[in-house]
């Protein structure tokens, strides 16, 4: 999308989408880089690249449960010729002492147990009698139940190559290659390989602390009973759950009535625990815009003062305010034209006001929060990614000028279009459950005819 300056409609001035994400990107810092164990860091951004100390796997190993042989005394084995070989004990994984194959013997290896000296392949325990002198074997007898199975004889009833069902020395990785490398995300494939190459911690960039607020004296928690005027607190968990999504460390905190004293209280409440603030709801022009209210003067509250992104310059007019540095913006989009963004305490912790409104709410979170979760990760690519798509609909969609709108849609993949779901309105909340991307219709387009192609944002 291309950078548009604010525009300046009559005392109001209107920040593009694009100023607006430039504004709190600018502001965001990285988080300092921890030394965490191995689970505490799922989720975690490396910062340092992590070489293989030990090759991988470190030894031979058997990749079946069966006899590690030597290839001249099984060639030319068959069912009506079995070679038979002296069995001279037991190869567990975790073995120390290995027994030495010789001429004419064999020993029972179990998977991943340390090809013993002499061996050069291992034949399966289904190519055998399983040392019980009667026909194919489908599995050993266990060496509690059965000693004498360690030894005896056993009849092959298949020649093998050389290393056959042997998994090499490093034939995963080497001793010295590059595990994985800085700016990886660690997920459950990559805890798995530091910990088989023996790193108990690792140093990374931890998940941010992620605090969501919504403000409205008619909210109320989801199994509570509706009093007349009230509606359930969707945008806090719709806010905590995306911010999980992102890869934060997400706290939920419940409906704040519209009361500035104890918004004020509740945000310096959670400062200790946040490294970004995301609150919805009172960002317009309202009489109980409460979030407006608080922030205009939180600055002079018990030291947590207030200061604006590093960006932002204020505005003129009465739609946008500054107060104390957190800027109150109107923005050349729908939904989510008010915005709110400072920084808050201390620490000067970022702070996001969203709009209240479910889908408005929503679409500013991806369009702004979540770079901004995934910024304070160290992660170089914050945004969702985006195709190219052609729209499939039954008739054109209108959208305002001078406005980026965002609609919900389900793509297909498969035929390279997108369908929108649900009308623009940004209380519907149902139709935004049923989408997978946004359809974004640029400022300069007031009509998109089905077959026109539009940029995609895919939100899975």
């Amino acid at each position: 999308m291309s950078s548009s300056a604010p525009q300046e409609t009559g005392r109001q001035r209107l920040w593009s989408v694009d100023e607006h994400l430039a504004d709190v990107l600018a502001a965001i810092r990285p988080l300092e880089p921890i030394e965490l164990q191995l689970l505490d860091a799922q989720g975690c951004v490396l910062v340092e690249d992590v070489t293989v100390p030990v090759a991988l796997p470190p030894f031979d190993n058997s990749s079946m449960d069966g006899y590690a042989v030597r290839v001249a005394d099984v060639q030319g084995a068959s069912e009506e010729f079995p070679a038979v070989l002296t069995v001279i004990g037991d190869v567990a994984a975790g073995s120390g002492e290995l027994p030495t194959v010789g001429p004419g013997q064999s020993a029972r290896i179990m998977t991943g147990a340390p090809l013993p000296p002499g061996a050069e392949a291992v034949v399966p325990v289904e190519w055998t009698d399983g040392g019980t002198g009667g026909g194919a074997a489908s599995g050993m007898t266990p060496a509690s139940a059965a000693p004498e199975g360690a030894a005896g004889e056993v009849r092959v009833h298949r020649a093998a190559e050389a290393r056959a069902h042997v998994r090499a020395r490093g034939s995963d990785v080497r001793a010295g290659d590059l595990a994985l490398a800085a700016g990886t995300v660690l997920g459950p494939p990559q805890i798995a390989l530091l910990a088989a190459i023996g790193r108990g911690t690792v140093r990374v960039r931890p998940r941010p602390r992620v605090v969501v607020l919504s403000t409205g004296s008619e909210l109320v928690q989801p199994g509570e009973p509706l009093a007349a005027g009230t509606i359930y607190d969707s945008n806090s968990f719709a806010l905590a759950a995306a911010a999980r999504d992102a890869g934060a460390i997400a706290y939920r905190v419940g409906a704040v009535s519209d009361d500035a004293d104890t918004l004020r209280a509740t945000i310096e409440d959670q400062l200790i625990r946040a490294d970004l603030l995301v609150t919805t709801g009172g960002v317009s022009v309202g009489a109980y815009d409460v979030v407006k209210e608080a922030l205009t003067s939180v600055g002079g509250s018990g030291g947590s003062g207030v200061s604006g992104g590093s960006g932002g310059s204020g505005g003129s007019g009465e739609e946008d305010v500054q107060g104390g540095g957190v800027d109150f913006r109107k923005l050349a989009m729908q939904p989510g034209k008010p915005q709110g963004f400072g920084s808050i305490g201390p620490d000067h912790t970022p702070l996001l006001a969203l709009p209240g409104n479910p889908v408005s709410s929503y679409v500013s979170f991806e369009l702004f929060v979540r770079p901004a979760i995934r910024a304070l990760m160290g992660l170089p690519d914050v945004n969702r990614p985006s195709v190219r798509a052609e729209l499939k609909a039954d008739k054109a969609l209108g959208s305002p000028a001078g406005r980026r709108q965002f609609l919900r849609g389900k793509y297909d993949a498969g035929s390279g279009t997108v369908s929108p779901v649900g009308g623009s309105g940004s209380h519907l909340i149902a139709a935004l459950a049923h989408a997978d991307s946004l359809m974004v219709v640029p400022e300069d387009v007031t009509s998109v005819e089905p077959g026109a192609e539009l940029e995609v944002i895919l939100l899975g």
